[in-house]
């Protein structure tokens, strides 16, 4: 079946089953790879995108329940001012390792204090402790 979703501003037409997790549509129909598969069940966050403003679970959200709505995933955060400068502060400090715990989990490569030096840079906040660069 053809489904036509709105992903990061832009219109989309898939042809999948109505039950596809969004996840893989994201990932194997249009290729944005920024939301992981981690437990398949919800439970760990490694899938999350946005619909409507709203955090969801993308690998228990089969297409068909997303209809006109507006999905976003990290890659199309970057669209809004905040999130364009918290983009470049997290790309500016190397935040990002593994990318794991960018949708809610525990740090495992331990960058927590690249994390607080680049949100402080974002909010263009001066950085205090030198651990944090």
């Amino acid at each position: 079946m053809s489904y036509t979703i709105n992903v990061n501003g832009s219109p989309h037409t898939v042809d999948v089953e109505g039950d596809t997790p969004l996840l893989w549509v994201l990932r194997d129909s249009l290729d944005l790879k920024g939301s992981k598969f981690g437990c398949g069940m919800g439970l760990c966050g490694a899938c999350t995108v946005h619909i409507n403003g709203t955090p969801v679970r993308s690998c228990i959200t089969p297409v068909s329940a997303v209809g006109t709505s507006n999905v976003t995933t990290i890659e199309g955060v970057g669209a809004s001012e905040t999130g364009k400068r918290v983009q470049d502060a997290w790309l500016k400090v190397d935040v990002v390792q593994c990318g794991y715990c960018q949708a809610g989990h525990l740090c495992r490569c331990a960058t927590y204090m690249r994390i607080r030096a680049a949100i402080k840079q974002a909010a263009g906040l001066p950085i205090t402790d030198s651990r944090e660069v």
